[in-house]
């Protein structure tokens, strides 16, 4: 589980579809810088990552500790200035005392996404071979 392929391929302006394993998906850019709007942006899809894994881990630890949470909504909001930041909004549903939504808030941030952009990532370019 450790390498991980998704590949993208551009359209005829930045429309652009990429795949992973059998899922396929688009990305695009507005049509005020050019794109024709067809998907989510680059950094939309960013945000989606990050909303999603956060409710999937809210999700999946809540279920471990058989306590009532019945549905997960977060909303991601994104700054770029002063310096680029991410803050989540999160709604929990269901029967959940202030003990547990507590830990739930603290386990939100440690969903695997979350981690990673937090950390930084090491990344480079290369040409094929």
């Amino acid at each position: 589980m450790s390498l991980r392929i998704l590949e993208a391929t551009l359209g005829t302006r930045y429309d652009t579809s990429m795949t992973a394993r059998t899922h396929t998906f688009a990305a695009d850019e507005p049509a005020e810088v050019g794109g024709t709007d067809t998907a989510p942006t680059p950094l939309e899809l960013l945000m989606g990552s990050l909303a999603s894994c956060t409710a999937i881990t809210l999700r999946m630890y809540a279920e471990r500790k058989a306590w009532p949470l019945e549905g997960v909504d977060v909303q991601v909001h994104y700054t770029s200035t002063p310096i680029p930041s991410f803050v989540k909004h999160i709604t929990m549903r269901g029967s959940l005392d202030d003990g547990q939504k507590a830990r739930l808030l603290e386990i939100a941030e440690r969903c695997p996404v979350a981690k990673l952009l937090r950390s930084g990532v090491a990344m480079e370019s290369r040409l094929p071979e």
